[in-house]
């Protein structure tokens, strides 16, 4: 038998010649997993020779004995299991999303999802109400109190085709407007309501919660503005009121904000201080603005961040803050943290991960590679949770989403990978998630 150089393209009925050999060669059933269909397929679509395929499946799932319904578990982490309070069970992550190019028959506002860590779905709930239709909300903020979820800011976008052609299907975000309206969403009622807007317009800004209040900072107000502003504010939702703070010594926006050790900490942004020329503003970027909630007062801490790519996400677990990224790279490789000790951000051990930039890696050079939609971090109790989104391969029309949990407080084997799942279309995430506790 010969199957050098025959292509799926052209022996499609080799298809169940290349299953049943898989199946054999691994001493199981023809049950395969989710991620051993995602491969398959791909590999498929891709056009590889027959013996290619097998040689690749193979490589991603070793001969074994055992079941290939599911991955193998990874090695039981040193640590204790989390408390009752921590499990993750008891928690959902919300997200907002919108499609990444305009269709005749859908609207593409932005919608709502959660995922449910306990049993690895995506489930849409609803969509953000107000928005004019086929406009997307872009740069806002999403951030939860209690079983609230609030929707601050941001910028009104449209789809807009990049080229008139009707062979271009590249679109960019036509920008419309700066919002201050803030949106509440109860995620047991279902009911969404409006709040107090903001006293400033603003996207692109930092936002942080700290004692049941909301804060942000910093950001832009105008669309056409190169600056970034140095207001804040904070929200007491038990008043529905916005109260302004005292100004930040700098002008910041792509800032994030975080609470660590009681105060609120505004981080690296394109940064810098109103009076001062360009040299400065690029010496600024690596800071950060820390507030006082106590004293009402703003301190500046030099170098905090260290590079001049604002940072993508920065999030707190315990007493440690923790990145993976900047703006331009979401994923870097690995998880960092900051010791405040010596104002660095070190490489966490056993934190290096590659298949947060592409899920399956090859050598044969046929592969196309796999584009990622999407990557947002999340942490619950002593985990991140790495959620994110990759167009598939050859097929511009599906997403496969998949979550990576790191355990922040385990010596060893401290990633957990879930089965990737796939859905129709392409989606863009619009703003990053949070976590609301639901029992």
């Amino acid at each position: 038998m010969t199957l050098q150089g025959t292509t799926i393209h052209q022996r499609l009925n080799k298809k169940a010649f290349v299953f049943q050999f898989l199946a054999d060669v691994h001493n199981t059933s023809i049950v395969f997993s989710a991620t051993f269909i995602y491969i398959f397929r791909t590999l498929v679509t891709a056009q590889l020779p027959i013996w290619t395929l097998i040689q690749t499946v193979d490589r991603h799932f070793p001969r074994t004995t055992t079941s290939m319904g599911s991955l193998p578990s990874p090695p039981r982490p040193t640590t204790p299991p989390p408390s009752p309070e921590l499990a993750p069970s008891r928690y959902r992550v919300y997200a907002s999303f919108c499609l990444r190019e305009p269709s005749p028959n859908m609207n593409i506002c932005n919608w709502i999802e959660f995922y449910n860590p306990s049993n690895n779905t995506w489930t849409s709930v609803t969509s953000i109400p107000g928005l004019i239709d086929n406009h997307v909300l872009k740069d806002f903020v999403m951030v939860s109190l209690g079983t609230s979820i609030y929707i601050i800011g941001g910028r009104l976008c449209r789809k807009q085709k990049l080229h008139h052609s009707d062979y271009s299907n590249d679109f960019i975000d036509e920008e419309i407007e700066v919002l201050s309206s803030v949106r509440r969403y109860d995620v047991l009622s279902n009911q969404w309501s409006m709040c107090t807007p903001l006293g400033v317009p603003r996207y692109n800004f930092a936002c942080a919660v700290c004692e049941n209040k909301i804060y942000v900072a910093g950001g832009k107000s105008e669309l056409a503005s190169a600056r970034g502003i140095c207001y804040a504010e904070v929200y007491d939702p038990t008043l529905d009121v916005w109260t302004p703070l005292p100004n930040m010594s700098t002008l910041r926006y792509k800032c994030v904000g975080v609470t660590w050790q009681g105060k609120i900490h505004v981080v690296g942004g394109f940064v810098e201080r109103g009076d001062s020329g360009w040299m400065s503003s690029m010496i600024e970027r690596s800071s950060a603005e820390v507030y006082d909630t106590q004293a009402g007062r703003w301190d500046l801490i030099a170098g905090m961040w260290q590079l001049d790519v604002p940072p993508n996400q920065i999030v707190a677990v315990g007493d440690r803050l923790f990145s993976s990224g900047d703006c331009l790279k979401a994923w870097k490789g690995h998880i960092e943290a900051y010791d405040d000790k010596v104002n660095i951000w070190n490489v966490v051990d056993g934190s290096h991960l590659q298949t947060l930039n592409s899920p399956i890696s090859t050598n044969d050079q046929n592969w196309t590679p796999i584009e990622r939609l999407y990557l947002t971090m999340v942490p619950i109790g002593a985990h991140l949770f790495f959620l994110a989104g990759y167009r598939m391969a050859r097929e511009s029309s599906r997403t496969m989403s998949r979550v990576q949990i790191f355990d922040t407080s385990a010596s060893s084997d401290a990633w957990r990978h879930f089965e990737p799942m796939e859905e129709e279309g392409e989606k863009e995430l619009c703003s990053h998630c949070c976590v609301v506790l639901v029992s």
